[in-house]
């Protein structure tokens, strides 16, 4: 790791700020890199030589208005930590952006891997690949049987009208970033507005669950659940059908958009479907609207890269050709909402 200032973390102000924090946390000279992977927040590996910890900041050119971005996820992770779901421990939370420009936060480093793309999988083999990605059903039974109020998260977010939210919400994120027709996706939009599913009781919800998210230990437990970024109090059942979009999308060469369907011994999403309702009890006939949403929701993303690609604002592999596939999340989308 190197010994200097990673982007957006100043160590010297850091290590002050630790000292005075938590005397005897650090106890030699800070390096530190920047963990890749870590969605929109960035995510880095600090070490003094003895030991090692996370921190976690918004990106740079972040704006204060959702600086309570860092506070909802170090609360939800701190909540958590008495709990059954696997979770980093957590360390401090700084609000103060005077310390390295920014409101951030410090857990516990916690050792495994993320597995992200079929060919990653391939390399442990069927066996190991199906008892893996069994664990994530059952670590959302674990998650969505929190009682948010027990664990001081009763008022962490509205639940009432969640899906009406949510789905409206996405399509004014659609609205920011059309530069082109796509009429099918308003199709798929106004089809699920009139498919709405009744919500059962709310639970913590993830809200970006997908094996990528996870740290998976040498034998195939799942070390840790990561990126809570999005989580808030909702209907359960939306972690469940990002699962299953992701379980059933192939994944794309080329692309920025990784899945890990098609890895040897990969389960079908019937089986994770399967599995978590025998584990929670809940009535999962209405997935298909679930997992059309979450096409939905990725079609709306990928459009988003695509809208700031084309005004030169995102660079990196994949970028030119994500636009081709928004009509491929709308049309799987459609599909899947009808076949329901």
């Amino acid at each position: 790791m190197s010994k200097g200032n990673p982007p957006g973390l100043d160590l010297p102000r850091l290590r002050g700020y630790l000292d005075r924090e938590r005397p005897g946390l650090v106890t030699g000279e800070l390096s530190a890199e920047v963990i890749e992977g870590g969605r929109s927040n960035l995510t880095y590996r600090v070490s003094d030589g003895a030991s090692s910890w996370v921190v976690r900041r918004p990106p740079l050119g972040h704006v204060l208005a959702t600086a309570h971005d860092m506070t909802r996820e170090y609360r939800v992770i701190s909540a958590l930590g008495p709990t059954e779901v696997p979770v980093p421990g957590t360390v401090l939370l700084c609000e103060d952006t005077e310390v390295i420009g920014a409101p951030f936060y410090v857990m516990e480093l916690v050792a495994g891997t993320p597995y992200r793309t079929a060919e990653e999988l391939a390399v442990i083999g069927a066996e190991r690949t199906r008892k893996v990605v069994m664990a994530l059903p059952d670590t959302l039974v674990a998650l969505h049987a929190v009682d948010p109020a027990a664990v001081g998260l009763g008022d962490f977010g509205r639940p009432e009208g969640f899906l009406e939210r949510q789905l409206r919400r996405w399509g004014k994120q659609l609205d920011a970033s059309r530069s082109r027709e796509l009429p099918r996706i308003d199709e798929l939009h106004t089809e699920l507005g009139k498919a709405l599913p009744p919500s059962p009781a709310p639970t913590v919800v993830h809200g970006d669950f997908r094996l990528d998210n996870l740290l998976v230990t040498a034998d195939d437990r799942i070390a840790a659940v990561l990126d809570w970024e999005m989580s808030t109090l909702g209907d359960p059942l939306t972690d469940l059908g990002l699962l299953v979009m992701y379980s059933e999308q192939r994944d794309m060469p080329d692309s920025p958009i990784t899945t890990t369907r098609g890895a040897p011994g990969h389960p079908e999403p019937e089986e994770l479907v399967e599995r978590y309702a025998a584990g929670s009890g809940r009535d999962v006939s209405r997935i298909h609207w679930y997992t059309a949403f979450a096409y939905f929701k990725l079609a709306v993303i990928c459009e988003g890269i695509h809208y700031r690609y084309t005004l030169g604002q995102t660079v990196g592999a994949g970028f030119d050709r994500i636009g081709t596939l928004v009509p491929l999340f709308t049309d799987n989308g459609l599909t899947t909402l009808r076949k329901g």
